[in-house]
């Protein structure tokens, strides 16, 4: 859950770099580092804990060029956020090595290079590595020959780059379980965890394969498979502009992002909905034969793709079709059922999420029709080795806390409920309803935003809260919970969700009148169950947060409320999760706190 960059050219890399890693910031800013091969053939490291700002404000103290660089920015796994476990890690001055992923061994090979008389100075498992590869080159100086042994050694996920002083025209890679990139330029290369790093200086890339292994000179780039054998990987063009993770007017990125989704809802529908019907063509040729074979779904995701899969439960179980929904990293380490028919299906925003990228594997061998994948990233790991991908097309999503991609998950996974209930008996009319239902997603979304600045005065009354209660019922429990995660990630507030019937089940003795409650109150056939549960609510005088229809009577006294006009009952979901994004964003604006980058977390979770 590193950012690693690297540049080998004919100029100065250090600016390439330094801009890569305010592009890959998202992915780790616990720590930042640097290290140059300069005119004088010896390696210049500096680092600096904290966000990228405070490497280049010792960079501006101490500048240093150099035509072959690494770089990175860390999220601390192993080791406290410190300079002596900021990356770059050197093993004197042989080698100097950037890494993203986790060292499984690193114990054991640490016990062994220290009785070989290395000394380590760091808590991490990158700096084995670095060591591991300077014992290496002691016996053979080639860079590649010691990777390549080196890794045959390495139990784990890792995507490495390394470079050896005594090598001005070479930087070797490899990746195993993390993604690594290769930019490449006119006499110039680079790497990168993320094309966004490079979209500045080039557009074409090559996306490493598990296993592979690259020498990256100015003029060239060769790459060897997991067994040694010389490989060509296709090169592709990117058609992001390098301007699209900017924010813009915007003060943080998740603002831009919730205010971008009547956008990349739209973008997300684009040629695949038509005069009410829905151009299931446009999943792809292979998507037919498995979608035909489906009688079951088995979906697997993390976090607040978790959260878009519930939903999905709900909507597939309402056509007749059995799912279960399940965490990728509990998923991975326990026997599982696969009946007959069942698709399995996965869910990331990045496509790089380590366990669920396990899952996927793991699931290859137990029987299920296929696989098919709901992703935002179209070069990613999960898109590349399901059977169907189904792109989200939220763009770039910078702010930790996802929004826009949750809501397009949603509607891809509306989309694929669609397909399916075609083979269950929908008729042309009622798929024509749906349809129009998802069509009319952009501007009840748009609607809702206008009410940003109502949701800011509201915002207000949790500044001085330390806990909140979300409730929902039905597909509006995993709302709920995603409301609730909203708020503690970005606000650090504590916040549950529990569907609301459980309210008496225990979680009603934490209420009181400093306890505020947030419901999502849609008009559907559970509005008089929950208006029920928020009964028992004030009866212990908690605090209300309402989101309701406009035609809902709440009957309640001394809560505050915003009103949501015009919502189609298959799609409310979507619409409803809108407001609560608002509401987290500004209870942290309020709060003070680093709303894109929260402390502890990143936003492309790629290790266990």
């Amino acid at each position: 859950m590193c950012g690693i960059v690297g540049a080998i050219a004919q100029r100065d890399v250090v600016p390439v770099l330094m801009e890569g890693l305010r592009r890959l910031e998202y992915r780790g800013y616990d720590s930042a580092g640097i290290a140059i091969r300069d005119a004088n053939a010896h390696l210049q490291r500096i680092r600096a804990v904290g966000k990228v700002a405070e490497l280049q404000a010792r960079l501006d103290a101490t500048p240093v060029e150099g035509e072959l660089g690494i770089a990175h920015t860390r999220w601390a796994t192993h080791g406290i956020p410190a300079e002596r476990n900021a990356h770059p890690h050197m093993s004197g001055e042989k080698v100097a090595i950037v890494h993203n992923g986790i060292i499984e061994n690193h114990a054991q090979l640490r016990d062994a290079l220290s009785k070989s008389g290395y000394e380590f100075t760091s808590d991490t498992d990158t700096e084995v590595i670095a060591h591991l590869l300077a014992d290496l080159l002691a016996v053979e100086p080639d860079l590649i020959t010691a990777v390549q042994t080196a890794t045959e050694q390495l139990l784990g996920a890792y995507a490495l780059a390394v470079v050896n002083p005594d090598d001005p025209d070479r930087m070797v890679v490899a990746r195993a379980g993390s993604p690594l990139v290769v930019g490449i330029g006119a006499g110039e290369n680079f790497i990168a965890s993320d094309v966004f790093a490079l979209l500045p200086v080039t557009r074409n890339f090559i996306f490493l394969e598990e296993g592979d292994i690259a020498e990256i000179r100015r003029n060239g780039v060769t790459v060897f498979d997991r067994d040694g054998n010389e490989v060509t990987r296709a090169l592709h063009e990117s058609n992001l502009a390098a301007t699209a993770a900017d924010k813009g007017p915007y003060h943080h990125y998740m603002l831009k992002e919730i205010f971008e989704q009547p956008g990349v809802i739209a973008e997300t529908l684009e040629g695949r909905v038509y005069k009410g019907r829905l151009l299931e063509e446009s999943f792809g040729h292979e998507a037919k034969a498995l979608l035909d074979q489906t009688r079951g779904v088995h979906i697997i995701a993390c976090g607040t793709s978790y959260h878009a899969g519930l939903v999905a439960r709900y909507w597939l179980e309402e056509i007749g079709i059995p799912c279960s929904v399940e965490v990728a990293s509990e998923f991975r380490y326990r026997p599982v059922v696969v009946p007959d028919g069942t698709l399995f299906v996965t869910i990331s925003q990045s496509g790089e999420t380590a366990d669920t990228l396990a899952a996927l594997r793991a699931a290859a061998d137990m029987g299920y029709v296929g696989s098919l994948v709901i992703c935002n990233v179209p070069e990613s790991s999960l898109v590349r080795e399901s059977d169907v991908a189904l792109m989200t097309r939220a763009g770039p999503e910078i702010g930790v806390a996802s929004t826009k991609a949750f809501t397009t998950q949603l509607v891809a996974l509306r989309l694929l409920v669609l397909a399916l209930a075609r083979r269950h008996g929908m008729s042309a009319d009622q798929e024509q309803i749906l349809v129009e239902e998802l069509r009319a997603l952009p501007r009840q979304v748009e609607v809702v935003l206008q009410l940003d600045d109502a949701i800011r005065d509201m915002a207000n009354e949790f500044g001085d809260k330390h806990n909140a209660l979300f409730l929902g019922r039905g597909t509006f429990y995993p709302v709920a919970m995603e409301g609730a995660l909203k708020l503690k990630e970005i606000s650090y507030i504590h916040a549950e969700a529990y569907p609301a019937g459980e309210l008496k089940h225990g979680p009603l003795a934490l209420v009181d009148a400093e306890m505020p409650v947030v419901c999502a109150l849609p008009q559907d056939p559970l509005l008089d169950k929950v208006l029920s549960n928020l009964q028992e609510v004030r009866a212990r005088g908690g605090e209300l947060f309402l989101f309701s229809d406009q035609n809902v009577k709440i009957g309640l006294d001394n809560y505050q409320n915003l009103t949501l006009s015009d919502i189609c009952p298959s799609t409310a979901p979507i619409v409803y999760s809108v407001p609560l994004q608002l509401l987290a964003y500004h209870v942290a604006v309020l709060k003070g706190t680093d709303v894109d980058q929260p402390r502890n977390l990143a936003k492309s979770v790629t290790v266990e």
